[in-house]
């Protein structure tokens, strides 16, 4: 007995020994460990990344709206085994545009020199390290911008209508996977290479820069099936545009973001005016990815991501998208009104809003103050109890005249008989006053 517990104390010791031991071997280990990590990580975001992976919360709502389906651009899906065919196709357009014995095939040095002396820049546009190797980024850089190039040449020499070198069901689909945020080359390198195939001693040289043929392309994501004048692209001297996505946010801000609230007729009435906003499954792709982009991306303001979050206030059911495609201000291409607020919803979902940054906070704040009146509260009450539509106007309004002129009639009644009793009394006093006479009358004759 006492020699087994002579062992288990033995046994102890040794334990905490051994144990202590243990751990000051490995205090060293890990102050090693976080010394190394501190020398490989870089603590402080570069200002360049401008195309990011969509956080996981927002992929996960609609995976679609953000992973390419037939056409990889950039390094982050480049590889992917369902996106290999259009690789041949990549090759080339590339082909075409460096064609050496076309006027550009002399030019491909010159795009060489550019792209290897960029491509520390390039590669800090993108957030995250990029696995590919030098080769293989700068091969990827040069064959997807000059397949972008070539393709916005093409549909601005076929007036933006077909390219015959395509079939015809791709056109739509590289609109919509053009724009994914997650597929995007930097804007500085698209422009040069632009620059580098464009032949200036042509006479037949296009007037058009890189970014007014883009926002050609892509402004049919933001419209109805009925197109009418593309406008002209208003963002190339006013902001730094970072890529393809970016042109399409700046350029959409200027009309569509554009609610107010004020004073119409005077001091009789106050209007919140929204422009019309037209809704289809090519536009939800296109908000999404800005939203993304814009909740990502710190040197920009939340415009579109405001925009979203006040419609998102506004839509709760289906009914609300009825009011608000009854007032001109919601059309689609959905295909219910159901769909539309699912939408709304969806985007808005996983957006916390900053009140700070919105630029939408003085109108719905000046709208909330107004709707607060007991003027604003008994005209809501009137118009909704009284003039719902043009028929319920017009027999309230002449209701309210039928009721006018039986009041003024009554006036006029009344008025008349209280006449008619001022003179019998008048008559009657004139009497009594002349009886004393009337019996003096016999002694005067």
């Amino acid at each position: 007995m006492g020699c087994n517990k002579l062992i288990r104390l033995d046994f102890q010791k040794f334990s905490r020994r051994k144990f202590h031991g243990t751990a000051e071997k490995s205090s060293k280990d890990w102050r090693g460990l976080i010394e190394r990590k501190l020398q490989s990580v870089n603590p402080v975001e570069s200002d360049s990344v401008c195309i990011y992976r969509v956080p996981p919360h927002m992929r996960n709502l609609e995976p679609k709206a953000f992973i390419p389906s037939y056409i990889s651009i950039g390094p982050y899906h480049y590889g992917a085994p369902h996106l290999q065919n259009m690789e041949i196709l990549k090759t080339k357009f590339f082909a075409r545009l460096f064609d050496p014995n076309g006027v550009n095939g002399a030019k491909l040095e010159e795009a060489f020199k550019f792209l290897e002396e960029q491509e520390a820049n390039a590669r800090r546009c993108y957030m995250g390290d990029i696995k590919l190797s030098s080769d293989e980024f700068l091969q990827m850089m040069l064959v997807d911008g000059s397949f972008i190039v070539q393709l916005l040449r093409d549909l601005s020499q076929n007036e933006f209508k077909q390219v015959p070198s395509l079939s015809r069901w791709m056109l739509p689909i590289f609109r919509k996977e053009l724009i994914m945020l997650e597929n995007q080359l930097p804007l500085f390198v698209l422009s040069k290479l632009f620059e580098i195939t464009t032949d200036h001693n042509s006479t037949h040289a296009p007037s058009q820069t890189l970014n007014d043929l883009a926002f050609r392309f892509f402004y049919h994501l933001l419209q109805s099936d009925s197109i009418g004048k593309i406008p002209e692209c208003q963002t190339i001297d006013k902001f730094r545009i970072e890529h393809v996505l970016d042109l399409l946010r700046a350029d959409e801000n200027r009309e569509l973001l554009d609610i107010s609230f004020g004073k119409k007729w005077g001091m009789l009435r106050r209007e919140l005016t929204i422009p019309r906003l037209h809704i289809s499954d090519h536009r939800g792709t296109v908000f999404r990815n800005i939203v993304a982009f814009e909740k990502c991306h710190k040197r920009c303001n939340p415009d579109l991501t405001t925009y979203i979050f006040f419609f998102n206030r506004l839509i709760n059911s289906v009914d609300d998208v009825a009011d608000l495609h009854y007032k001109g201000v919601i059309h689609h291409s959905l295909g219910s009104d159901q769909q539309v607020a699912d939408l709304i919803n969806s985007i808005a979902k996983e957006i916390v809003p900053d009140m700070n940054e919105s630029y939408l906070y003085k109108v719905v704040n000046d709208a909330n103050q107004y709707f607060d009146t007991k003027y604003a509260r008994v005209r809501a009450s009137i118009v909704h109890n009284y003039l719902t539509s043009w028929a319920v106007g017009v027999t309230t309004f002449l209701s309210m005249m039928a009721l006018y002129f039986t009041f003024i009639q009554t006036l006029l009644t009344l008025a008349g008989s209280h006449k008619i009793g001022r003179e019998k009394q008048f008559s009657s006093m004139t009497t009594e006053a002349l009886v004393p006479f009337l019996d003096l009358l016999p002694f005067i004759t």
